[in-house]
Parts: structure tokens; C-alpha cells; sequence
């Protein structure tokens, strides 16, 4: 049953606001597998289980291999049988392996279980959710992504505090087992019920506009000018492969810094509590610079917001370098944070708004595995690093040096001319 094709029309305001607000329960959900929620598991497992921080990073780069395997299949799926089917899915399954991670104990079963969350975590939710939205909005295309990309905080947030309260309760087997039941209560059957397709599919235009007859009119003009790609076009431009690998280079500095940040805090000396309100600090601000960069997106190029992404990526990985009291933590954790709200929110806009609506599914299919591809060397890459050097130093530079790479290869992304004729 799908109450969209009633409720859409009956609806006194946009109902593509319901398609945000159901698309964004599934991004709050998707960090049950997220690497800031393993962050809080590593000490309390690797304590109980003797297994190396490594072991568990690894877990996170499993999945996001595997997801690089299964985002093209994602993507078609998406523009075959709709975001809805492919998020409905996603949130049962994600539920399932939440619940049975916490009867992990030993690295096989962990593998299987988390890395089957994190490729849920890393290709269908992330493409499912971010295509349906940007294809019910155009004109304000950045700031409901922007929006999205808060409620991916507010998962990033809660989640991790969740588990951090819970474990010091009834332990990280059982939490896990409480997070699985959470996927499910939040997102499951929103995603059944509300979630439609386009908004041509239920008798509406993108952002609201209300239909007409004239081609010409003002309340059609950003539907008609927005141009189409294929993806065999697509692919054949430098730009889709640009920004591509850009995405690619954040994920490695996201996923090198994140999953590592808690266990690195306490490294150096600072309290558990501390570390865990530095993991919620930066999914807070995660969130609130994700609303500041979809207004930003929506006023300069995507090259130039993918840039000052990377950017201030690269000055928070050095900073963490000199990180030496709480105060410190939190002020980098929270720079850090913003860097990662334009992350979530400039690749969806941008290959959106560089390729269209129509085939933004596969497009987006093909290129997500570059994103996750990054999360799975960024995590294992830190973690190598600081079990040869027993410190997390050389890490950080070395993500320091992935975003210079980042801003090379997408400021000069430039946005690609389609010959009609």
C-alpha cells in the first residue's frame, strides 16, 4: 500500500516535504552502521573480544569494498523499481544485521553482519534517499539536501549516544541488538507508506510550482531548461569522473578521521565522556553545516564548494595533531563536523545538478563506489598507521594531503555542455 498518490494531492502544502522528511528517517537510521556508532564500540569489543583496532576498522572497510560491488546495481535499481522499494528493503535488512552484530564474537560473523550494514550505510540508503530528493526539488535542490544531510546528523548524533549510554548499561552486546530494533521502528514503514517516485508520478511539478499549460511560463521554466544526461553520456565527460574521484578523496579523510576519532581522543589522554561528546559534536555540526552548505551550493559553482569542502577537511585533520585538552577537542571536532555536513550535501546537488533527473539513479551508482571505495582505504589506512607507528600523527597528515588532492581534481570540474542539436 503507498498513501502517496492520495495524500500528495490532498496535501495543503508540498508534498514533497513528506518525501524529505521519509527520506531523511532513512538517513537517520543508516547510522546504526555508521563508523562515528563503531567508534563507540571499538574500546568495549576490543577489550572483550582481544581483537586489534584494525580487526574492527576493517569490518567498515569490508563493507565499503563490498558496496563498491553493489552501488551500480543500487543505482539501476532505483531508476527501474523506485527509491521506495530499494529503501523499504534496505531498512529491513539493515535492521536484521544491527540486531545480529550483537552476537558477533568472532571476526567472521562481524564482518558478515556490520559489513552488510555498512554497504546498506554506504550505497542504498545514501543513493536512494539523496536521488528521490533532489529529483522532487530543483530550485531549492541545495537546501533540501541540505536539510537531508541534518537529518543524517541527528542519526549521526543520536545513534552513537544512544549506544555510548546503553553499552555503560547492559553492554555493546546488547546494544546492538536495541539498535536493530530502532532501524525499524524509525524508518520502516515510513518508507512504505509515503515515498513516491517523481513528482510527475502523483500530478505535480518539482518545488511546488503549480502546473500550466503554456511551456513558456515561469512556473514551468526550470523544469523544462534543466538538460537530461544518459549515463553512457555521462560517463563519457571528465567531469562526472572528476568529481568522482573528488568524492572519493573526501570519503578516504572522512572515514580516516571518524572512525578513528574517539579512540584517538582517549589516546592522547582524555576522558571516554569527553571522546563520545566529541564524536556528538561533530555530528552536530555535521548536521548544521550541512544546512549552511546547501544554501551555499545553491549561490557558487559545485567545484568551488567542493574545494572549500576539502579544504577545510585537510586543516581539521591537522589540528587535531595539536588537539591537548577538551576544549581543543570540541573546537576541531565541530570544525571537523562542518567540513563533513558539505560533504554529504555538495556530491548529490552537484551530479544533479550537472546531469539531470532522468538517469540520476545510475549516474549516481556508477560514481558512489569511488565514495565508498574511500571509506574503506581512509579507515584501514589510519588504522594500519597507527598500530605501526602507535600514533595517530602520520595519519593525519597524510589525510592532510588527500584534500590538496581533492581540490586539484574538482575545482577544476567544470560543468559539462550537452549539444542538442
Amino acid at each position: 500500500m503507498n498513501l502517496a498518490n492520495v495524500l500528495a494531492k490532498r496535501s495543503p502544502f508540498y508534498y514533497g516535504w513528506v518525501i524529505l522528511a521519509t527520506s531523511g528517517s532513512t538517513q537517520v537510521v543508516r547510522n546504526a552502521a555508521a563508523s562515528l556508532t563503531l567508534a563507540v564500540f571499538m574500546y568495549p569489543m576490543a577489550d572483550d573480544l582481544g581483537w586489534s583496532r584494525t580487526v574492527l576498522a576493517g569490518a567498515a572497510s569490508a563493507g565499503g569494498l563490498a558496496s563498491t560491488f553493489f552501488s551500480p546495481v543500487t543505482g539501476w535499481a532505483v531508476d527501474k523499481y523506485g527509491a521506495r522499494a530499494v529503501l523499504s528493503a534496505s531498512v529491513l535488512l539493515l535492521g536484521i544485521t544491527t540486531f545480529l552484530t550483537g552476537w558477533a564474537t568472532v571476526p567472521l560473523f562481524f564482518y558478515i553482519t556490520y559489513g552488510i550494514g555498512r554497504v546498506i550505510f554506504s550505497s542504498p540508503v545514501q543513493i536512494g534517499s539523496s536521488v528521490v530528493v533532489s529529483r522532487w526539488f530543483v530550485k531549492n535542490r541545495g537546501r533540501a539536501n541540505g536539510i537531508l544531510s541534518f537529518c543524517h546528523s541527528i542519526g549521526m548524533t543520536g545513534f552513537p549516544l544512544m549506544a555510548s549510554i546503553l553499552i555503560g548499561i547492559y553492554g555493546w552486546q546488547v546494544t546492538w541488538q536495541i539498535l536493530g530494533v530502532a532501524v525499524w521502528i524509525v524508518a520502516l514503514l515510513p518508507a512504505f507508506l509515503f515515498l513516491a517516485e517523481t513528482p510527475e508520478s502523483v500530478g505535480v511539478l518539482p518545488d511546488g510550482e503549480t502546473p500550466t499549460n503554456d511551456i513558456d511560463s515561469a512556473s514551468n521554466k526550470n523544469v523544462v531548461e534543466e538538460i537530461s544526461w544518459t549515463l553512457k553520456e555521462a560517463m563519457k565527460t571528465p567531469a562526472l569522473w572528476q568529481l568522482a574521484i573528488g568524492t572519493g578523496l573526501l570519503y578516504v579523510i572522512h572515514s580516516g578521521t571518524n572512525t578513528h576519532m574517539a579512540a584517538y581522543l582517549q589516546d592522547i589522554g582524555l576522558d571516554s565522556k569527553i571522546a563520545a561528546s566529541s564524536v556528538s559534536l561533530t555530528a552536530v555540526f555535521t548536521g548544521l553545516g550541512g544546512l549552511s552548505w546547501g544554501w551555499l551550493i545553491e549561490k557558487l559553482p559545485a567545484r568551488f564548494c567542493y574545494a572549500l569542502v576539502a579544504a577545510l577537511m585537510g586543516i581539521a585533520a591537522l589540528l587535531f595533531i595539536s588537539v591537548n585538552s577538551p576544549l581543543d577537542a570540541f573546537a576541531v571536532a565541530s570544525l571537523f563536523g562542518v567540513s563533513l555536513g558539505g560533504m554529504l550535501v555538495i556530491p548529490p546537488v552537484a551530479f544533479a545538478n550537472y546531469f539531470g533527473r532522468d538517469s540520476l539513479g545510475a549516474i549516481r551508482g556508477i560514481t558512489e563506489p569511488f565514495g565508498a571505495f574511500g571509506q574503506a582505504i581512509g579507515a584501514l589506512l589510519s588504522g594500519i598507521i597507527r598500530d605501526g607507528t602507535e600514533s595517530y600523527e602520520l595519519a593525519f597528515y597524510t589525510m592532510a594531503v588527500v584534500a590538496v588532492l581533492a581540490i586539484a581534481m574538482t575545482v577544476s570540474a567544470f560543468m559539462p555542455k550537452k549539444n542538442l542539436y
